[in-house]
């Protein structure tokens, strides 16, 4: 059997942070910057103010504290934002009170649920982090339509919850990312054929706002801020809890197959992924959620040459016959290894070798680059590929820790709702596309890394339209080339709206540190 270290890019939770207006009378002042610099912060002043108006379990701590590197932990260290104190609240209650104390003190704050944000607009951060981790209730509704999850709660924790309890609902692919924080940027995942982005599942969200008011959100209470919330939300609020549809379970067990196939392959392999994408009116069939996929170097499949290999896994919500009629035309492409079986939906992510069992949440120094494409243009994934062994042959100390990830998705129910329902602004797209390279400790290839990303979006890019190229805003880098209407959109209506919601809920821009909407 051959094994392959596979990992699929990551979503992050949302960052807020205070400031003052600005004298500047050409950038509205909901999108300037802090011109103030943030004080050096006395943890025993924060415990000995704040302290005693938080509920009982709440706790404060600073960097001497050996709960502060589990709190601040991070997925990408590339442009980690800089903490200086930690505030854990027991309570929904008591994020009010929090962001009202950093409001009345000018401390920029920060809310963190598990820490795999990789803007590089993190980085701009220093100040007081509102970690989430102990707001982690999970509560199913009396008529079963429904599930309260609080602002700390994780994908495994969530679908193995509901699972048991005979339930679904629209979560991230990978197992240890939280729930919110790829939410609020829509959500993609493995039940959106069937029943549409994680944000297309928020009824009803429990939000503090940017001066500290605590307020409920949904299809008619603060509509405006309700659809923003809904695709750009990490621009506008924490949010501490979140009413989602629930669905019952109507399968035991998921069939996988993972397939292991040498680069000669690669015209094949996209050329069936494009036309199974296709082949359910227009989309891949919604059974098949999701396939994962990887060009990376596997020295058990090429040991004499720096040439990657194809990983690509496939997940099924039924049985295996049914899966494998389905998958007949990958089957049929020549392999090196393979391997499939049926187990409970919990247990994907392990299947699919994209869970913290493989390393899909180890930290390192990331440099990274994505792209939505609605089909797979064969010709620039070939360049892409070449690129790929050609610089991982130029940089040996890379080519072990880069890969290029691959998430084809099932779209119907996606595009059944109105492009201007809601924030999200990419219905029309079915994969995400992304390079990734861990740069070692104590070796100068970040500039080389960072090329090597640029480079690879670049191709991708130009294989479809350049000018109207469209970012997964969860998979943003913050790159001089990721600008503001392929993450949010074009169009300027839906532009507008926006603006006009971040200036009215967030009129001093205090939340702007995550894919900010005014860059």
């Amino acid at each position: 059997m051959i094994s392959g270290l596979v990992a699929v890019g990551l979503s992050l939770f949302l960052g807020v942070v205070v400031g003052l207006p600005s004298s500047s009378h050409t950038v509205p002042r909901y999108f300037q910057s802090n011109p103030i610099s943030p004080r050096q912060l006395s943890i025993t002043e924060i415990q000995r103010e704040l302290g005693p108006q938080l509920s009982k379990g709440s706790t404060i701590f600073g960097p001497e504290s050996p709960k502060f590197a589990n709190a601040t932990h991070r997925y990408s260290l590339l442009a980690p934002p800089e903490i200086q104190v930690v505030v854990i609240p027991a309570r929904e209650s008591d994020v009010s009170k929090i962001v009202k104390y950093c409001v009345q003190n000018s401390i920029e704050f920060l809310a963190y649920n598990r820490g795999h944000g990789s803007t590089s607009s993190l980085g701009n951060f220093k100040g007081l982090e509102i970690n989430l981790q102990q707001l982690n209730n999970i509560s199913i509704a009396a008529n079963r339509k429904s599930v309260l999850l609080q602002g700390g709660t994780y994908t495994d924790q969530v679908v193995r919850t509901l699972w048991d309890a005979g339930y679904v609902t629209t979560t991230g692919s990978n197992n240890c990312i939280g729930v919110l924080g790829p939410g609020l940027g829509g959500g993609h995942g493995r039940y959106q054929g069937l029943y549409g982005l994680v944000s297309d599942n928020f009824l009803h969200l429990n939000v503090v706002l940017a001066d500290g008011t605590a307020i409920a959100v949904d299809a008619t209470s603060h509509p405006d801020l309700f659809w923003a919330l809904q695709g750009a939300g990490h621009n506008y609020a924490v949010v501490t809890s979140v009413k989602m549809r629930i669905y019952p379970r109507k399968v035991t067990t998921w069939h996988y197959h993972n397939y292991y196939w040498t680069g000669d392959k690669l015209e094949q392999v996209f050329g069936a992924l494009n036309e199974f994408h296709k082949s359910d009116d227009g989309s891949a069939p919604p059974l098949m959620g999701v396939n994962t996929g990887a060009v990376v170097m596997n020295s058990s499949i090429s040991t004499t040459n720096a040439c990657a290999s194809l990983f690509w896994s496939f997940t099924y919500a039924g049985p295996a016959a049914a899966a494998e009629k389905l998958l007949e035309p990958f089957t049929a492409i020549e392999n090196v290894g393979e391997e499939s079986g049926d187990v409970p939906y919990p247990d994907l992510s392990a299947a699919q070798k994209i869970d913290a069992a493989h390393g899909s949440c180890d930290s390192g120094t990331y440099a990274s680059s994505s792209i939505l494409l609605q089909q797979h243009n064969v010709t620039a994934q070939r360049e892409a590929y070449d690129k790929f062994n050609e610089l991982a042959r130029r940089y040996p100390e890379l080519a072990a820790v880069s890969r290029i990830d691959y998430e084809g998705y099932a779209t119907k129910a996606v595009q059944a709702i109105h492009t201007n329902a809601t924030a999200y602004p990419h219905r029309d797209q079915t994969h995400i596309v992304r390079f990734s390279t861990a740069v070692p400790d104590g070796l100068d290839l970040l500039d080389a890394a960072l090329d090597w990303a640029e480079v690879t979006w670049n191709i991708w890019a130009a294989g479809h339209r350049p000018k109207e190229a469209k970012i997964y805003v969860n998979y943003a880098q913050g790159h001089d080339y990721e600008y503001n209407g392929a993450i949010y959109g074009y169009e300027a209506p839906r532009f507008k709206r926006l603006r006009e919601a971040k200036a009215k809920y967030d009129p001093d821009n205090r939340f702007r540190y995550y894919v900010p909407i005014n860059t």
